[in-house]
């Protein structure tokens, strides 16, 4: 797990799927190229990849159209099929500490997008985290990933598995040397009406990040553009290039997600290299 501090590693992760981890992986890569970083991707999601298929389906339509659309540089890795577990999992991190080695010759920042489930090369992208980004919807079923609520008192009672996970993430971090992991949970597909149930997950989650140490971002809220932006490639930040017509839902949401990348202080590239 030991590397050359050279790139900053964002790892968005949620077990539970379903939570926008691809689209948000995707508009956060185009927000920090077009300032200026070099941005790598690996997708450690083997079967779905959607991560992958939303960067396939921008270099497509960027060839169809003419139009040229930053993309990232990315690195496939194989799940090992060795019967003998230890010796798949070491054949596994071997492959992992070589793509981490290999985008880190010539970028600045690397996306990792994980399965929605747990595995060992999730495991791996957890533990290389310097940014762990955990996208949820905006719901008490997606607050449980994060921990266990009374639902007579509404009161947290424990840590989920998944938080217990990035906890012996920060540990191991800790032991061999790296830096402090900084996590952030993105409150995804909000409605965009005041509710009870968005203003209760609001408060739980402000109680939570003090207990177990996040911070949370407004991330997108719930809008059909985002459905339709996959099959292009498209995020956001491409709409003038598209020829799209912008209209006042996506000048909000381009601000949403302005405010988003924002709130993970990702550092500049020259900060990146002073280590």
């Amino acid at each position: 797990m030991a590397r050359e501090p050279k790139a900053h590693i964002i790892v968005f992760g949620n077990e539970k799927g379903g939570s926008g981890k691809s689209t948000t992986a995707m508009h956060v890569f185009v927000a920090l190229a077009r300032r200026g970083m070099r941005v790598g991707a690996i997708d450690l999601d083997l079967r779905q990849k959607s991560l992958f298929r939303y960067i396939e389906n921008r270099k497509g339509w960027s060839e169809r159209k003419g139009v040229k659309l930053v993309l990232p540089r990315t690195i496939t890795i194989e799940n090992s099929n060795h019967p003998d577990r230890e010796t798949s999992w070491r054949i596994e991190g071997e492959r992992f500490d070589a793509a981490i080695a290999d985008l880190s010759q010539d970028c600045d920042v690397i996306l990792i997008d994980c399965p929605g489930a747990y595995s060992n090369l999730s495991r791996l992208g957890h533990s290389s985290a310097d940014t762990l980004v955990t996208p949820i919807n905006d719901s008490f079923i997606d607050f449980d990933l994060l921990a266990r609520v009374d639902p007579s008192t509404l009161t947290i009672s424990g840590p989920s598995i998944y938080s217990e996970m990035v906890w012996e993430s920060r540990k191991l971090r800790a032991q061999v040397g790296l830096g402090q992991l900084d996590w952030v949970v993105v409150r995804n597909r909000t409605p965009l009406e005041d509710t009870l149930n968005k203003r209760r997950v609001g408060d739980m989650l402000q109680q939570l990040s003090k207990r177990i140490g996040f911070r949370v971002s407004q991330g997108l809220s719930e809008r059909p553009i985002f459905r339709e932006l996959f099959l292009s490639g498209l995020t956001l930040l491409d709409l003038r290039e598209s020829g799209a017509k912008m209209d006042m839902s996506h000048v909000a949401a381009r601000q949403e997600m302005r405010e988003m990348v924002a709130t993970m202080q990702i550092p500049d590239p020259e900060r990146l290299k002073q280590g």
